[in-house]
């Protein structure tokens, strides 16, 4: 019962927020996270009052499992993006863009945190740089979506922003596993495996990629079944959570083991979807409707779960800065590199590079998995990525739907007219 309670008190907390948030021109997902920040262990939690807040991050975790939900939904809401209509337009640039920008990024952020590991080597080490470069490359699909959603952002610059979102997360799991596999090979002093480096991140996007389009091909078929929307909504809901729970599940062939990204396999479901199924338009847009709660807890429960007190270490705060600015600066000249490469609009070479600030979902789990490996090395690491995080989360949605505005791709509401009375007559 006291988790039921505490699902909704976040998603209330978050509602009421927006409407202190929209007085200050804040995206709705700034408002979610502050309210999580505001529910979390650090804040309002610590005051230990039942039934009010996340007294412990334990009863943050505890949630997960609508925190990968969610991530599903969005991961299959940008499969969308991939129709083929799109793709003839501006799927060429996408691809340029999302891998470019992406390799330039990493090689940004390794190249300015190695000068720092010349100063402080006992602190930062080499392989402590090269995954940090590596998680620097994804970004945050979710946040990103929310504000284009949010403020029905059309426009040049975001049909290629979510096409290249989407990606980036791919680009940045083939850089951040062979950058993981040679930063523990430097830890242990051993040789690099070229199997653990590069075919194991291969096969985890190959099946994923493969069991996706399998599941999308499915549910496009048994769709044709019912003719009820709302029945079809249902079938939507139930494929991509079978999508998230089979993303758990870990393969060993011969001398391999890799396991499967739940990003990539609904994006997958929801790309074959999209192009297979005639009515796949309005059922998406139902399918959004329908999970605004869930995207509402999501956010919350990323804000509580940012543990504020891993930022008293003065070294930690200062290679967080580092980290953010070189990332910042990475994604800014790498999209204007790489789309000019493509040869896309002034516009996208000029707005689109902003709008990859956030980070938030995949940097966590990457950061989470360092961790969890390579002891207080990683518990490093993992705090930088929870200050970058901290930092991107609360200011990169606003910078994005700055970005978009000046963009042209973003219209302010304009107040309604009040109906001028009828002249009385005389």
């Amino acid at each position: 019962m006291s988790y039921a309670l505490n699902i909704a008190t976040a998603v209330l907390a978050g509602l009421l927020l927006t409407r202190i948030g929209n007085r200050f021109k804040l995206p709705d997902v700034t408002s979610y996270l502050i309210a999580g920040l505001l529910l979390g262990p650090c804040m309002i939690g610590a005051l230990q009052i039942p039934g009010l807040g996340f007294h412990t991050f334990e009863d943050v975790q505890a949630l997960e499992a609508f925190n990968s939900v969610a991530l599903g939904f969005i991961a299959f809401a940008i499969g969308s993006e991939f129709r083929l209509s799109h793709i003839r337009q501006t799927g060429k640039q996408a691809v340029i863009i999302g891998i470019l920008q992406a390799v330039i990024t990493t090689a940004v952020v390794d190249l300015v945190l190695f000068v720092v590991h010349l100063m402080i080597p006992d602190v930062l080490t080499i392989a402590d740089v090269l995954i940090l470069g590596a998680i620097a490359a994804a970004t945050a699909p979710a946040a990103t979506l929310m504000v284009v959603r949010q403020y029905k952002a059309k426009g040049v610059v975001t049909s290629t922003l979510l096409p290249v979102v989407a990606l980036d997360d791919a680009v940045g799991l083939i850089l951040f596993t062979v950058s993981f596999g040679i930063a523990m090979q430097l830890q242990s002093g051993g040789a690099a495996d070229p199997v653990a480096l590069f075919v194991e991140p291969l096969c985890e996007i190959v099946f994923s990629v493969g069991i996706g389009a399998v599941l999308g091909w499915l549910l496009t078929h048994i769709a044709r079944i019912f003719h009820s929307n709302r029945n079809r909504i249902s079938l939507i809901v139930s494929f991509i959570i079978f999508g998230v729970t089979i993303s758990t599940l870990h393969f060993s062939i011969g001398s391999l083991s890799f396991g499967l990204s739940s990003l990539l396999v609904n994006m997958m479901l929801g790309t074959v979807f999209c192009n297979c199924c005639r009515s796949s338009e309005d059922l998406m847009d139902r399918a959004d409707r329908w999970s605004a709660p869930l995207m509402t807890l999501f956010f919350v429960l990323s804000g509580a779960e940012l543990n504020i007190y891993a930022f008293g270490n003065v070294l930690v705060l200062l290679i967080g800065l580092t980290y953010i600015i070189s990332r910042c600066a990475g994604k800014y000249f790498g999209a204007q590199i790489s789309s000019s490469i493509a040869h896309s609009p002034a516009t996208v070479r000029r707005w689109l590079g902003i709008t990859l600030f956030p980070q938030a979902g995949v940097a966590l789990g990457m950061a989470a998995t360092v961790g969890s490996r390579m002891g207080a090395d990683g518990a490093m690491i993992r705090n930088v990525v929870l200050f970058g995080v901290l930092i991107y989360e609360l200011l990169g949605p606003s910078l994005t739907k700055y970005a978009l505005t000046q963009a042209g791709e973003i219209h302010p509401k304009k107040d309604k007219e009040k109906p001028v009375p009828a002249a009385l007559p005389h």
